[in-house]
């Protein structure tokens, strides 16, 4: 039998991680491709990290050299399986201490959208896309993220393929609703023995019945948002809203604060913050009920627009008949709903990093293969830098600047108005390459880590099992 013939090693840490793929790859050229792909994505850049950015050539009159073509190869053409290379990824993050997921975290579904153009690309048509915050041409993907305090890593991901796209629409069998394919990707997860303490989702997932009876049917916990305005049948005079409910609480301030519970949230830039949680005990909710209603807050004065959670849950609470017989749900009190759905942040937080850093968007192929193809290894960078500067200190000019999750951030289907788009930081590693040659060369892993890895939404004290198993949190960076 023939010696595989060794590609040329990637810089420093990367190897090492680029290695762990080798047996996916049947070809040398294969192998080569990987590195040079995931090296692309990591650099720092001031442009779109389409193919030429990647391979370090020219815009336009660079497309056709032949390092570009091989990027391009690897992509659309080659024989490689990119679901063999997305379960290799999970793997070696299940397999690593500091990135083992365990019931303490969240499994977050959500999607996000981007503009693409032409009637020839694969899941192109015109739908809302939350990057811009209208409708536009573009492709969707829904995605699920697992989370706790310390940690976040996609997952999975899935286009979603509007219904022009099918011969009878909407009618199709081969149509899925957005709801739909995020209930695959929770089920996937369960099928895979990930754990979770809930599935977190905003009020699109959470007011759409299908996904919450789906859920329930899997026997999994949830929190989800709800909007302001959800309501339920009610005499004239009654309450029949989650807002009215919140307004119709006993609040006399802090001091004397009636229905409403304080809950101390504490954030991983060291600051921390006093919310108030109300079991809301009306309608069809209640803690003896198959689902409560929680609404958490700054203040309950006030209810803040951008500040104030409106969240469905089936997780039973404390020293309830349901806590007792639901015994494969564990109980939640307002506390641990609260710290629950607060980690859904992460969720945006990512999307910062693989948009502006790692080029989520800057794909320019046309078929699902070959999308499905650079989505998978976007997410193999993101994981990478994980575990690429573990155990260094953080040179202070590769600091992140602190930009906690602001829990009072719109939310596309939670808080209505127009979405802005941020401005891009620009960069990944936190300064100039080590060369003056960007081709073939990756900055320090800690300074890859440092721009990648922003601060925590909350950091609770970690779980028994975690502190067994990877010795207490570091210190925030």
């Amino acid at each position: 039998m023939t010696k595989r013939q060794a590609a040329t090693p990637a810089p420093g840490p990367l190897e090492a991680y680029a290695a762990a793929f080798d047996d996916l790859f049947e070809r040398r050229n294969q192998r080569e491709a990987f590195r040079r792909y995931l090296e692309g994505l990591l650099l720092p850049a001031e442009r779109n990290k389409t193919l030429t950015a990647l391979a370090n050539a020219e815009p336009i009159v660079g497309a056709q050299q032949p390092r570009v073509q091989s990027l391009q190869w690897f992509l659309s053409e080659s024989t490689w399986d990119a679901a063999a290379v997305e379960a290799r990824r999970v793997e070696l993050l299940r397999r690593d201490p500091a990135t083992a997921p365990d019931a303490d975290g969240v499994l977050v579904i959500d999607e996000t959208g981007d503009r693409k153009w032409g009637t020839k690309t694969a899941h192109v048509g015109r739908q809302y896309l939350g990057s811009i915050g209208k409708v536009d041409s573009g492709v969707v993907t829904v995605s699920s993220l697992w989370a706790d305090d310390r940690v976040y890593w996609p997952l999975a991901v899935e286009p979603f393929t509007p219904k022009q796209h099918f011969a009878r629409g909407m009618s199709d069998p081969a149509y899925r609703t957005k709801p739909r394919i995020a209930l695959a990707l929770v089920q996937q997860a369960v099928a895979g023995g990930i754990p979770f303490r809930a599935v977190v989702a905003d009020s699109f997932y959470g007011e759409n019945e299908g996904f919450t009876t789906g859920l329930a049917q899997l026997g999994v916990g949830y929190v989800l948002a709800l909007r302001p305005s959800h309501a339920w049948w009610a005499l004239a005079d009654r309450i029949n809203s989650l807002q009215e409910a919140a307004r119709a609480a006993t609040w006399a301030g802090p001091d004397a604060p009636g229905d409403w519970q304080a809950v101390d949230r504490a954030f991983r830039d060291g600051h921390t913050e006093t919310w108030w949680a109300l079991e809301v005990t009306v309608g069809p909710y209640g803690p003896e009920r198959r689902q409560r209603a929680v609404v958490a807050t700054t203040d309950p004065a006030t209810l803040p627009e951008h500040t104030t959670w409106y969240l469905l849950t089936n997780l039973p609470a404390p020293d309830t008949t349901r806590a007792r017989e639901a015994a494969a749900l564990p109980a939640a009190d307002l506390a641990e709903v609260v710290r629950l759905y607060g980690l859904r942040n992460w969720v945006e937080q990512g999307y910062k990093q693989v948009k502006r850093a790692l080029g989520w968007s800057a794909y320019q192929v046309r078929s699902d293969r070959a999308m499905r193809r650079h989505w998978a290894l976007v997410c193999c960078a993101f994981s990478f830098c994980w575990g690429a500067g573990r155990g260094e200190a953080v040179p202070p000019d590769a600091a992140p600047s602190p930009e906690p999750p602001t829990a009072g951030e719109p939310v596309r289907g939670e808080n209505p108005g127009r979405a802005r788009p941020r401005p891009a930081t620009g960069q990944l590693a936190g300064g100039a390459a080590a060369r003056p040659s960007l081709a073939g060369a990756v900055d320090h892993a800690r300074a890859l880590l440092a721009r990648l890895v922003g601060a925590a939404p909350t950091a609770p004290a970690a779980s028994p099992a975690r502190l067994a198993r990877t010795g207490p949190p570091p210190r925030p960076v």
